[in-house]
């Protein structure tokens, strides 16, 4: 569903629908002739919101897999090329491309870098330096651009193109809140109808669904409940009394809400309550410095105050970007969950940037207490994406009367 929506509109050919301008910048910055781009996510980006719906799933086919493959020329998008899967001539007859240059004839990884290969040599200009995506190209991909560029060096790219992505346009803020809005839409309504009885299996099954209704495309649900911290879906049977954390991503259109909120099957007690107020506080604090050309590591200084306060448990507080992936630019710590330089931290963060703010507390007594959500940088301050059910928010078929025992 996800694919063919994003697709659904023809893009104006020979129109690089992103900023080449600051692509060559970047390239030249890096001493970038040529870009040969493989991730799902920048190929989307290159080709302006296109994925293709017969591999959004899976990529495995026969003995390889599905391996799109955008080339960009440094100062020439006219050069630019696609190379596609023979399945993909039906997109190509819909006008679904802007590229000059599309070969849809590719059915292995191998192909898929042959033809690549041969527009290269195309160009007929020297290619010293290639930049490729090295964790999202195979290994038999790899070996065969190798051997056939022995004269270039081939150097990972994947900073680059992140850094063409780091500022949002409009449209795709747009679809970061699209996305963030079914996701808490979906939250609320599965914790409305939880009942003492299921699993926490049947609870992520629930989630699927409704995500799924609202048109997202279902990724992940992290799911707590009870005083155990374990995040996976499983058989627990939840009880009466019973704390939950639903923290889930839903992909509409490439783009990922991601938010975290927290559930109970009675009434929440003093002590409940006062600890997610502390959470609400962390979370609403991080989010006073946020201006366009606020410095990454003065959100991070805000609520470092506030953490301190924490006692009983062990909390933590993160700060990373949201957009076609989780964790991209900017970045802006070292001690994500995710290991990466925090390039951002002391750079000044231009509105569009969009992050995901998170406070937790894994309390041994209480159980996982967690609030996650994604914000966006504008020119007046910022715009949460989702901004509903921060509290606790009851099962309809628990008893009203029942007070969740400590």
């Amino acid at each position: 569903m996800t694919s063919e929506i994003s697709s659904a509109t023809p893009s104006d050919r020979g129109v690089p629908p992103f900023n080449h301008q600051q692509l060559d910048t970047l390239m030249e910055a890096e001493g970038f002739d040529v870009l040969i781009v493989t991730s799902k996510h920048n190929v989307q980006y290159m080709l302006g919101g296109y994925r293709f719906f017969m591999f959004d799933y899976m990529d495995a086919i026969g003995l390889s897999r599905y391996l799109p493959i955008f080339i960009y020329c440094r100062g020439h998008p006219e050069a630019s090329a696609y190379i596609a899967n023979s399945h993909e001539t039906f997109e190509h007859e819909l006008g679904r491309f802007w590229v000059p240059n599309v070969q849809a004839k590719a059915r292995s990884t191998t192909d898929a870098m042959q033809l690549c290969i041969e527009h290269l040599h195309h160009l007929g200009r020297p290619l010293q330096r290639i930049g490729i995506e090295a964790g999202f190209l195979p290994a038999d991909a790899y070996l065969v651009l190798k051997d056939a560029m022995p004269r270039s060096e081939i150097v990972d790219a994947v900073f680059t193109l992140e850094r063409l992505r780091a500022v949002k346009t409009a449209a795709e803020l747009q679809l970061l809140k699209q996305a963030s809005e079914g996701v808490i839409d979906a939250m609320l309504a599965v914790f409305s109808t939880v009942r003492p009885g299921q699993t926490k299996r049947d609870v992520v099954e629930a989630l699927r669904r409704e995500e799924t209704v609202r048109g997202l495309l279902f990724e992940y649900c992290l799911i707590t409940a009870g005083k155990s911290l374990n995040r996976a879906p499983s058989d627990q049977v939840l009880e009466e009394g019973d704390i939950m954390s639903l923290d889930s991503g839903g992909n509409y259109r490439g783009y990922i809400g991601d938010h975290c909120r927290m559930g109970i099957l009675g009434e929440p007690d003093a002590e409940l309550r006062e600890l997610l107020e502390q959470i609400e506080e962390v979370q609403q604090t991080a989010r006073k410095p946020l201006r366009d050309g606020v410095i990454g590591a003065e959100i991070f200084a805000a609520v470092e105050p506030l953490m301190q306060r924490f006692s009983g448990g062990n909390a933590s507080f993160v700060a990373h970007g949201m957009g076609l992936i989780s964790h991209e630019a900017p970045r802006l710590t070292t001690s994500s969950p995710w290991p990466y330089s925090a390039f951002d931290r002391d750079r000044s963060l231009p509105a569009g940037m969009t992050i995901s703010i998170e406070t937790t507390l894994q309390h041994p007594r209480r159980g996982f207490i967690k609030l996650e959500e994604t914000v966006a940088i504008t020119k007046a301050g910022y715009e949460a994406f989702g901004d509903r059910g921060r509290g606790w928010n009851r099962a309809a078929l628990a008893d009203p009367s029942f007070k969740a025992s400590r």
